[in-house]
């Protein structure tokens, strides 16, 4: 009883997550304490939130909605340094980031700072790590930041090459003591590179050959990625910074001699050189599979690969959001809620983890309520570590769909894009769900960006990806088995965790 109790005082102004923790020390007695402690209770690393200084840019110009102007006025305070221009492509998949990164990589003359959740050692790893080396052993200051239980994986002698050549390299929150006592449960979800402090990278795609959608029993990959040109680059560049602050230094003592760096490094590549040899041995070419993606999905507008401008930069607004656990304002959870709420139009949201809390279910509902075309497209299937939020996702869609939402489930390959494009002007873009982990738990990163010609490429994009879609009917919902649905609620019961 003092347990539970403990619980209910702690969480008293967050009722909806207390009343789930309640019931998980109801059933687990003791070890679902244990859990509240170990994922509730961290030693927080405080920091003061990014904040705006409010500059002359503040304001968009008469030229946008009303809408876009309220959303930007009111987001205004949650931003990292307020409303900012800038130019912005965007990238549609694993491929055509890869490529884009590593030109910019190569073409970098001062510094390189890369943050990712996920860096694998696999076909693209090795590759950017080796360009990487050779760029800091060029002269080029370069920073490695990877989180630690995402990347815990990442081989110890791929870091002793990297700080050999002289690569600086950072852990956040790492797998071992005292992280693994504290702040376990708050990761680093970001994907961030920043190259020479005036171009970035962000988005959903990390680091590994499974963004390629051409990874064996993984198969095809829908993600996006945005590449930002511009002042507001500079925002990218203070939340690496404020992450990197936090994180802890590599230290090994490397005995490694530079000859062997030298005589184990691959010889960079070209971007096109490099995505014809990332393929596994038999499986198709990158030749090949480019041309088979690219009729299908490559370009939204009738045109072929070869034929579509990849280097199209839009000129845009953006303002740059970063979710901190170490404050109390929930920024993520805040900004969609703005969002939702301002609405007039149109929207249409992405994720691949669908598991908010009662307000964003309430504000997406109002939103329909006020004549606003919502349109929500998520996984249809999930892989063995997201089937729990899969279940708990189900247990929402029945409330929406009666208040007139309309729900997708994707049907082709593995969805990880995470957008939102509100009324043919706005979209967001960036790395955080919507489920309480990017909402409390995680440091996230994401863009809003103002621009009608981003907006219609996005919803070009959202709406090929509804061909490859089902539409969600009450009656599917209706007639799940009494396994299934009784598996669903008690996957809600997990979402404190998810």
């Amino acid at each position: 009883m003092f347990l539970m109790l403990t619980v209910a005082i702690r969480e008293v102004r967050r009722p909806a997550n207390a009343l789930n923790w309640l019931t998980i020390n109801l059933i687990l007695p003791f070890i679902g304490f244990g859990l509240y402690l170990s994922a509730s209770n961290p030693v927080r690393i405080r920091r003061e939130r990014l904040t705006s200084p409010h500059n002359k840019s503040d304001k968009l110009p008469d030229s946008f909605s009303l809408s876009a102007s309220v959303i930007a006025h009111a987001l205004r305070r949650l931003t990292v340094h307020g409303l900012r221009t800038g130019r912005v492509q965007v990238l549609k998949n694993g491929i055509e980031t890869y490529e884009k990164l590593i030109e910019s990589i190569q073409n970098a003359k001062r510094t390189i700072d890369l943050e990712y959740y996920i860096y694998r050692d696999d076909q693209i790893g090795r590759r950017i790590t080796d360009l990487l080396i050779e760029r800091s052993s060029a002269g080029v200051r370069v920073r490695f930041l990877r989180d630690g239980l995402g990347s815990r994986q990442f081989p110890r002698h791929q870091i002793i090459r990297m700080m050999d050549a002289g690569i600086e390299c950072s852990t956040f929150f790492p797998m071992r003591f005292p992280w693994v006592l504290s702040n376990w449960n708050y990761r680093d979800h970001c994907k961030i590179v920043v190259i020479d402090g005036k171009e970035a990278f962000t988005g959903g795609i990390n680091v590994g050959y499974e963004y390629t959608g051409m990874k064996p029993n993984v198969g095809f990959w829908r993600d996006n990625h945005v590449r930002i040109v511009g002042e507001v680059a500079a925002d990218l560049q203070a939340v690496f910074d404020a992450h990197w602050s936090i994180a802890s230094p590599e230290r090994m003592k490397t005995k490694t001699r530079k000859t062997i760096v030298e005589n184990t490094l691959i010889p960079i590549q070209s971007p096109r050189r490099m995505t014809r040899n990332i393929a596994q041995p038999g499986s198709a070419s990158f030749t090949e599979w480019s041309t088979e993606w690219g009729a299908e999905m490559g370009t939204m507008d009738g045109t072929s690969d070869e034929t579509a401008n990849t280097e199209a930069l839009q000129e845009v607004y953006v303002q740059t959001l970063e979710g901190n656990p170490g404050i109390p304002t929930q920024v993520i959870r805040q900004s969609y809620f703005i969002c939702l709420t301002q609405a007039t139009q149109t929207i249409d949201i992405t994720t691949p983890y669908f598991v908010p809390d009662a307000d964003i279910i309430m504000a997406i509902k109002t939103a329909v309520a006020r004549g606003v075309r919502v349109r929500l497209l998520v996984p249809r299937s999930m892989d063995l570590t997201t089937t729990i939020v899969g279940a708990a996702s189900r247990t929402y869609y029945g409330e929406l769909l009666e208040a007139g939402v309309h729900i997708y489930l994707y049907n082709k390959g593995i969805l990880h894009a995470k957008l939102m494009i509100i009324d043919g002007e706005i979209a967001v873009v960036g790395a955080a769900n919507y489920d309480m982990r990017s909402f409390r738990l995680d440091y996230e990163v994401c863009e809003v960006l103002y621009s009608a010609n981003v907006a219609r490429e996005l919803t070009e994009q959202f709406e090929h990806d509804l061909t490859d879609s089902v539409l969600l009917r009450t009656e599917d919902l209706r007639n799940r088995s009494l396994s299934q649905r009784i598996l669903d609620q008690g996957a809600r019961l997990l979402s404190p965790l998810l």
